[in-house]
This record gives structure tokens, sequence and C-alpha cells, in this order.
């Protein structure tokens, strides 16, 4: 039936939707302070193909019913029953749009989160692979991201190097957090000193100096 490969599309977002939110309210509730990345699951293709099938073959029908409402071929049709089917056909045909364009819209904004936050690189996009990420993306997504990337590098490299454009858009509630290493990253050199983040090590630090940090998921506020 009509509209049943674009309401698995929907279907699919809210999925994708619903589970990035758990994993962010399971972060909040374990007290963790990461900017958590959201995750995207394989792009449905074949799927996206069938829909936009569907839509090309409603097109034709609509035209069809609009042309040819008086030939012989639907002389035995009641006129009323003619401009049903047409605008029938139509509101089959545009909820198929806009619900493609509310899976294509879903993704995007998930793939610009990832690029502010990491610049497109060591993304979560495909939970359960670590060999490539972007084999979750399609060829356009991938190219998306990676053109998006470059712009925002570009922006951060230019007039605006002293500013954190990734950083976030909340105020903070206190100057200086307790914060725990969740991995080794080394020595970093901060205004007030040189910290060592071993795991599980604890630090009182500026929270300015680590928020990138925390965003990468090297700390957590605690």
């Amino acid at each position: 039936m009509y509209g049943d490969l674009a309401n698995k599309l929907v279907l699919e977002a809210k999925r994708t939707q619903q589970l990035n939110q758990r994993r962010i309210n399971d972060d909040l509730q374990s007290g963790g302070g990461n900017q958590i990345l959201e995750r995207l699951p394989v792009y449905h293709d074949e799927l996206v193909r069938n829909v936009l099938t569907e839509v090309d073959q409603l097109r034709r029908n609509a035209e069809f019913l609009r042309n040819n409402g008086h030939n012989e071929e639907l002389a035995h049709l009641d006129e009323k029953i003619v401009k049903c089917q047409y605008f029938v056909t139509l509101l089959c045909m545009e909820r198929n749009k806009r619900c493609l364009l509310a899976y294509q819209k879903l993704r995007a904004d998930i793939l610009d989160n990832v690029a502010w936050c990491n610049n497109g690189t060591g993304v979560d996009l495909h939970p359960g692979n670590t060999d490539d990420d972007n084999n979750a993306l399609s060829q356009f997504e991938q190219e998306y991201l990676k053109e998006y990337s470059e712009l925002i590098t570009e922006l951060k490299s230019g007039d605006l190097t002293d500013i954190d454009l990734s950083g976030s858009l909340e105020p903070p509630s206190d100057v200086f957090i307790d914060v725990r290493v969740l991995k080794d990253a080394g020595e970093i050199q901060t205004e007030y000193g040189v910290f060592n983040l071993i795991k599980d090590s604890q630090f009182f630090v500026r929270q300015s100096d680590v928020e990138r940090l925390i965003q990468q998921g090297y700390l957590q506020k605690i």
C-alpha cells in the first residue's frame, strides 16, 4: 500500500531519536559530564530509493488523472470519484516526500552535531562497528560530513581562533570543577600548571581548561 515504505523511514528515525535520548538520560543519571555523541544506524539506501520510485509512480498517476479525467477510459467513473482519486494520490505523494525529508533531516542534524564536536573524526556513528564508522553513512552523507567539517576547521582557524566555537552554549555553574580521568591522556598544560591525566585519578581544575577533554571522553565531571 502506498505510504508503507515511507512509514518505515519514520519509524527508523523515531527509533534513532529515542535510542540517542536514552543514552543521554543514562549518562545524566550516572552523573556523567561528557557530551554524548549521537549514533546513526546504517543508511537505508534501498528503502529510500524505493520511496523515490513510489513518489515518481504517484506523480505519473496524478498527471494521468488530471490530464485524462474526461477520456473514454475513465468515462464509466463518476467525476467526483476521479477527483477523489487525484486528491488522494497527491496526498500520498506529499506524505512520502515529508517522511523522506524528516528521515534525512534527523540524520543531517546528527552529522552537524558530530562535526561540531569532533570535526568529523573519531566519531561514533555505527554502534558495534569500530573498524569504519563511516559505514553507517551514505556516500552523500560522507561527502557532506567531510565538507562541513572542513568549513568548521576553516572557521576555527580564522579570526575566531581564541574562541571555542564547539564549547557548550550553557554557561558553567562553577568556575572550578572536580573531574575523574576515564582514560590516559598524558600531560596537559593549563594556565595553572601541568596535569598528568592517568586513568582513575581526580583533579580540581578550571572547567574552561578541560571542557574539550570532557567532550572527547577523557574526563568525567563528578
